[in-house]
């Protein structure tokens, strides 16, 4: 069984990951990475086409040792769970730390949104999130990287260099700063590390 019992422990209280173009192979190398004991939830949207399934969900969760899984209406966040946004749904926290799903508007274009995501969690979590933007060809997640910033959460980005698109990076370098700009094969041990509480803090 999984002891996620370091959790009280932790600094943080999720993690928001959000990400576009070339994001499958970005996941299937961060994902992995994190080992079965990581203590905290993973939350995420990567853009996707209305219809799309939950094809990336399964097979992240065939890579992963965490479970992986398309988030659900009202559910609980539980840690050591990673949740990604079903196609056509902003996914969003909630008070008391269950998830929703909305069909409002697209956001830069894109249902689910990025930026929807992380200004939720970060109204929720304020300092006690971090928030990881990957490769992307749009500038959405860079005002939702901001706002955590500004909160005092943690603001991770993909060096630009080591991404198939570079747009959303430096969107997202831009609003938030670059004081956690890393290769794509370092961001999951340094989320370890911050998790643990043995990472920087901001």
């Amino acid at each position: 069984m999984t002891d996620h019992s370091a959790k009280t422990e932790c600094r943080y209280r999720a993690v928001v990951v959000g990400v576009s173009a070339g994001g499958l192979d970005a996941l299937g190398t961060l994902l992995p990475s994190l080992p079965q004991t990581f203590p905290l939830p993973v939350l995420i949207v990567q853009h996707l086409l209305a219809g799309s399934g939950d094809y990336l969900a399964q097979s992240l969760d065939e890579k992963c040792a965490l479970h992986v899984k398309e988030a659900d209406e009202k559910e609980p966040i539980q840690p050591g769970r990673v949740y990604i946004a079903p196609a056509n749904y902003h996914l969003l926290v909630e008070r008391d730390e269950t998830l929703s799903l909305s069909v409002n508007g697209s956001v830069h274009y894109s249902r689910p949104s990025i930026d929807v995501l992380f200004e939720s969690a970060a109204r929720v979590w304020g300092a006690a999130v971090i928030g990881v933007i990957l490769t992307g060809a749009s500038a959405d997640g860079a005002e939702g990287m901001r706002m955590i910033a500004r909160r005092g959460g943690l603001a991770v980005v993909q060096d630009p260099a080591t991404a198939e698109q570079a747009v959303m990076p430096r969107a997202a370098i831009e609003a938030a700063g670059e004081k956690h700009v890393l290769p794509l094969a370092q961001i999951g041990p340094f989320l370890v590390r911050a998790a643990c509480g043995t990472g920087e803090r901001t």
